[in-house]
């Protein structure tokens, strides 16, 4: 523990050096990452089940600003790597009773019909980190403590586990700063057999570090294990102060390791990085954290994520921090109903918890605007629903094709409905909304707040097909064609699954998840824009800014409770 609190130390006089030099993409507008905007989200933790993406993410607290304010895990889906969905926050530290504060870095796995959520927090009675184990029917939860008690109290530096099943069957759970440590977990993903190991911490395993009797080699913290063919990888956040990513494989996923070189190296204003490798739809996808937002920095990180092709001989090529991200796989279908929080880019709206169940956009203002990435509108739509709620006198939804200012489609008017969560459902004609684009739902109107928003949809010009024609033979869980006919691809949402339209936010989605409670956080994304667009949008680029700096204390505040 007092090395653990002297590379924190040390993590603390780099970070107020780097603050100074903060690195922020130039254009919000622009760029397709990082993933996430409304929040601040750090330490990427990915996993693929049943055709979807669920990504999990530790929450940067706006509050914070000399160290790590964490307080909650946080998780988004998707199917097709552009369009993400918030699904609010699946588990809170407070949730294990033994826990005082904390966390951090985080990730689940699936077995025998339950997800398990490994996580470290800091003990109340042992006054230090430990791993806790939390368990759920759903992967968007919410999770309960399984145990009631830590799992992991080695004192090994207990933070950053990752978990990994065999083709065997074998589960393992990795964690460490400064050291390596590993245990075999049983059939029950909650018990281990046997001691914990300590991996030898070799420069022929994981690279020599120069300047540090104490740490003689690059592995720093935040382990990620997977096997490819019939290699082990495994990647973590290296090199001391500031961080970069490498990675070391083994023939076996016990080691010997045998280092292997960098993936990432250290950029992005961030002075920590962390690792997520998957695998999905016949890609292969690069996850981690950077200081790309507006005020972003050590403590305030942001999660992106890059598609890389391996080399022939099995080693990952050398990838770089990118504003674009990867492409996406397949369209996205409007006409069944679409969670106005599945995301690909978005300017000024956050989210919060509906009343109709799972969670709704709010804050939105004059100018703001949700972008959904590659819809597909087939031979026409004639019309657009939103479900909507405004405590005031409410705004217009305006519906444009490919940017801010592309071609108009269509205007929703949105009237005082009595409460921000006195929801009814409004309705527009469409003309001109054809073919594949990107949707833009912009949001004009007074001055404050205008409406909150929770769901919508398109319907098409034949609305005697109840599919719609927006995605052609094989639709997605949200409506979205997947690659290769597979059916797989867009957006999961439980509204996809309702009837009436009065509840589209609390339906239960296609795999028979419910929806959690979640609070605030949305997600990001871009493509092409026209450069009208580009310019309207870095105009409004530091009104944006400076609004989400008053409602930092608002929103610190209530994601603390």
């Amino acid at each position: 523990m007092a090395t653990i609190t002297t590379s924190l130390q040390h993590k603390l006089l780099i970070a107020a050096l780097l603050l100074c030099s903060t690195t922020v993409f130039p254009s919000e507008s622009m760029a397709d990452n990082p993933i996430v905007q409304t929040i601040y989200t750090a330490d990427p933790a990915p996993m693929v089940h049943d055709g979807t993406v669920y990504l999990y993410t530790g929450h940067d607290e706006d509050s914070a600003s000399t160290f790590f304010g964490m307080n909650e895990w946080r998780v988004y889906s998707s199917t097709d790597m552009v369009n993400w969905t918030d699904r609010g926050s699946p588990l809170k530290y407070k949730d294990f009773s033994w826990a005082k504060a904390d966390a951090w870095a985080g990730q689940a796995a699936y077995r025998n019909g339950k997800f398990y959520f490994y996580v470290p927090t800091s003990s109340r009675t042992l006054n230090r980190m430990v791993i806790g184990v939390a368990v759920s029917d759903s992967p968007v939860g919410p999770f309960e403590d399984a145990l009631g008690r830590p799992l992991i109290t080695a004192n090994c530096g207990d933070i950053d586990p990752t978990v990994f099943i065999d083709d065997d069957g074998q589960a393992y759970l990795y964690w460490g700063n400064p050291n390596l440590c590993y245990v075999k977990l049983n059939e029950d993903m909650i018990s281990y057999e046997g001691d914990v190991v300590r991996v030898p911490m070799t420069t022929e395993s994981f690279g020599q570090r120069t300047g540090s009797s104490e740490r003689p080699t690059l592995y720093e913290e935040g382990p990620w294990l997977y096997k490819r063919n019939e290699t082990y990888y495994l990647a973590y956040p290296a090199g001391g102060i500031p961080e970069y990513i490498a990675y070391s494989t083994s023939s076996s996923p016990t080691g010997p390791w045998t280092y292997r070189g960098v993936i990432m190296p250290t950029e992005g204003g961030s002075f920590t990085n962390h690792p997520g490798i998957i695998d999905f739809k016949d890609n292969s996808y690069f996850f981690y954290h950077n200081g790309a937002l507006p005020d972003g920095g050590g403590y305030h990180r942001s999660v992106a994520v890059e598609r890389f092709t391996y080399n022939a001989d099995g080693t990952i090529p050398t990838i770089t921090m990118t504003e674009a991200g990867p492409p996406g796989i397949g369209t996205l279908n409007p006409y069944v109903m679409t969670e106005a929080e599945t995301i690909a880019w978005e300017s000024g709206v956050e989210t919060e918890a509906c009343s109709e169940g799972g969670i709704n956009v709010t804050s939105i203002e004059n100018g703001d605007y949700i972008k959904v990435k590659g819809v597909d509108f087939g031979p026409g739509a004639a019309s657009f629903d939103a479900r909507v709620a405004s405590a005031t006198s409410g705004g217009s939804i305006e519906l444009r094709l490919d940017s801010t200012t592309g071609t108009l489609v269509g205007t929703c008017m949105v009237q005082g409905t009595g409460g921000p969560q006195t929801w009814v459902t409004k309705s527009c004609a469409v003309d001109g909304a054809t073919g594949i684009h990107d949707l833009y739902l912009k949001f004009t109107g007074g001055n404050g707040s205008l409406f909150n928003f929770n769901w919508w949809k398109f319907t098409p010009l034949d609305a005697s097909d109840p599919t719609g024609v927006g995605g052609g033979p094989n639709m997605g869980e949200g409506g979205a064609t997947g690659s290769g006919g597979s059916g797989e691809g867009g957006s999961v949402s439980s509204a996809a699954t309702t009837g009436s339209g009065t509840g589209g936010a609390g339906a239960a989605s296609p795999d028979g998840a419910s929806e959690d409670e979640g609070g605030c956080g949305c997600r990001v994304k871009s493509g092409h824009s026209s450069p009208a667009g580009v310019l309207a949008a870095l105009t409004a680029l530091g009104a944006i800014v400076a609004r989400r700096r008053a409602r930092k204390a608002g929103r610190s505040g209530a994601a603390a409770n």
